[in-house]
């Protein structure tokens, strides 16, 4: 397929048979060394997103927003997607970009994880850095005006506003869950970055399972060190965040996370996120209230983007 040529049905048949046919049905794995002290009753399960073909949870919204993409027309006269990204969603978009033989334009904050940055690279995305200080809103801001000022070279996806991407976990994250934990999860937790996984899941369960109970995860202030995660009391929130879907708001603080990351790889041989250990944090505090239930926390990554942090040696 040549460059900027839009994808025949036949190609897009083709990949659907392939790489986007993994998106989705990834496992729950059960948590049971870090839950010690909990009542015996008590479960929790990690929904192990890197087991996506692009690494993480954001294959789901990217798959959901490309189809739609397609559908439109959006990229005929070989127009390259555009997105802006914190790195997850950039490199769902690559993965699946490249299999569609798109091309794909990211705007970034600078200060991504480097191995972030590189799998980017290798997937031969197009990347523009943007002001580090300014976080995932400023890199939205970038790619806004890069798409106001060349309409004719890109379409703009919008990760932020497109309706797509929480539909992507109603149609397939909450009915997994569900599913996964024969109808007796009692509560869902996962943090907010574009907030579509909160609002999408948690939409589909208030429909199927309103006993269960919602729980959304955010830091503790502005600056922060949890990649992906968003504070929105500081922020403009995302226009397809549905404030009224959680039924709580858990607040974790960068060091907890760092120290949970470090417990989920030693004592679960579990190599997670940031944003993973974050909502493990926020579990633990829901579950240690409780003499029984099931709760699933959402894993949007594995670890493997953020070796390079110090926090890995310094506990």
């Amino acid at each position: 397929m040549k460059a900027g040529q839009r994808p025949t049905d036949a190609a897009m048949s083709h990949q659907a048979s392939s790489l986007l046919s993994l998106v989705g049905q990834t496992p729950l794995l059960p948590l049971q060394r870090i839950t010690a002290g909990l009542s015996p009753r008590v479960r929790l399960y990690a929904k192990a997103e890197w087991f996506n073909p692009g690494g993480s949870v954001k294959d789901r919204p990217a798959a959901a927003i490309l189809e739609e993409a397609l559908q439109r027309g959006a990229f005929e006269g070989g127009k390259a997607l555009l997105d802006s990204t914190s790195g997850n969603m950039g490199i769902a978009y690559a993965t699946l970009g490249a299999a569609l033989g798109l091309r794909v334009c990211l705007a970034i904050p600078a200060n991504a994880s480097r191995e972030r940055l590189q799998i980017l690279q290798a997937l031969g995305a197009q990347v523009t850095l943007t002001d580090p200080t300014e976080g995932s809103e400023g890199a939205r801001l970038v790619a806004a005006q890069m798409a106001d000022d060349h309409p004719d070279d890109y379409a703009y996806l919008d990760q932020y506003s497109n309706a797509a991407n929480w539909r992507a976990h109603y149609r397939t994250t909450g009915p997994e869950v569900l599913a996964q934990t024969g109808g007796q999860v009692t509560h869902f937790v996962a943090g907010l970055g574009t907030t579509g996984t909160m609002t999408g899941t948690g939409r589909y369960l208030k429909e199927h399972a309103p006993g269960v109970r919602r729980v959304a995860v955010q830091p503790d202030g502005p600056m922060h060190g949890l990649e992906g995660l968003k504070h929105l009391p500081t922020t403009q929130a995302p226009a397809i965040y549905d404030p009224t879907i959680p039924d709580e708001i858990q607040i974790v603080q960068t060091e907890e996370a760092y120290a949970m990351a470090r417990r989920l790889a030693r004592e679960e041989g579990l190599l997670a996120g940031v944003s993973s250990a974050a909502a493990t944090v926020a579990a633990l505090t829901v579950a240690r209230s409780l003499e029984e239930g099931a709760i699933v926390v959402l894993f949007p990554d594995s670890g493997l983007k953020y070796l390079g942090a110090e926090f890995w040696t310094s506990g």
